[in-house]
């Protein structure tokens, strides 16, 4: 279990498990749900889409894993565990993904075909585009959608994806969470400028120079932060404070980044942090300002 856990970076949910319960809560907030059995099937789903992620990322990605000083001891570069196994963790939670999303709806079910294609053709993007940080945030993007269009399906059945439903509720999240995530993998991709370059595997850092890549960062962390803003929860104080504050945070990071003994662990938490902050000023806002969320 151990193993299987390392193998997927299970710790790498919490970056997107707050998304999907915004997309949750602001379909229960619009619609006047009541929370149910359906949050078990939307969280089981979501672990199995991050499963499934990872599980095809490690598998595509085993070789240039294996030529990377930093990332040559993983389970598949290493060889302690065999590529059968790892496939079969894959259909483990592509499993988990489908029976969770028939448990939801039909709607939800016929679409789990969206968020696995983006899983599959992301690892291949590294190899000929540095907008590969672009297609990560889509990836993560789909959480929130995905669990909004979940519950709306259970109103309005397809009507919630035909008629544009989603548009103005969920689709200035969405575009939040993937300028978040960009910024986020762009500096993540800054451990491996080296690496990616003797490979030929195009990211922003190894394309670009570091005045770029930092610049690039504050742009897309203003982005996100629009993106947020102009989402319906802005009429409640605290989901548009958190937004600021986690903007400011996170750009705080990158531009002190020198003076950091680790960098990489600083910009973890605090990205990871964001997610919770904000899904936490929503909630916040339900109780004090009921009418101002989903109105």
């Amino acid at each position: 279990m151990r193993s299987v856990l390392e193998f997927v970076k299970v710790e790498h949910t919490l970056f997107s498990l707050p998304f999907v319960l915004m997309g949750y809560v602001l379909a229960l907030a619009e619609y006047d749900l009541d929370p149910g059995i359906d949050l078990l099937w939307i969280l089981l789903a979501a672990v199995g889409a991050r499963g499934l992620a990872m599980a095809l990322n490690r598998i595509i990605d085993r070789d240039i894993d294996a030529a990377n000083p930093r990332t040559q001891g993983r389970h598949l570069a290493s060889g302690s565990m065999s590529l059968q196994t790892a496939w079969m963790l894959a259909a483990a939670f592509l499993a988990m993904l489908l029976v969770s999303a028939g448990l939801l709806n039909q709607v939800a079910l016929m679409m789990a075909w969206l968020p696995v294609l983006a899983f599959v053709a992301y690892p291949y993007m590294k190899r000929f585009t540095w907008l590969c940080h672009f297609w990560l945030g889509l990836c993560l993007g789909l959480a929130p959608a995905g669990a909004w269009v979940a519950m709306a399906a259970d109103v309005h059945g397809w009507a919630a994806i035909t008629d544009a439903l989603w548009a103005p509720t969920i689709l200035p999240i969405s575009l939040g969470v993937a300028f978040w995530i960009t910024a986020f993998d762009i500096n993540y991709a800054r451990m491996d400028i080296e690496s990616d370059r003797a490979q030929g595997i195009h990211s922003f850092p190894s394309r670009f120079d570091e005045r770029a890549t930092t610049r690039t960062t504050i742009q897309l962390s203003l982005l996100w932060f629009a993106c947020f803003a102009v989402s319906d929860p802005v009429e409640s104080i605290w989901f548009l404070a958190a937004a600021g504050a986690m903007a400011l945070a996170n750009i705080a990071v990158v531009l002190r980044m020198d003076r950091m003994a680790d960098f990489q662990t600083t910009l973890f938490r605090v990205s990871m942090l964001t997610g919770w902050a904000l899904l936490a000023a929503l909630m916040l806002s339900f109780m004090t300002e009921p009418t101002a969320v989903g109105a």
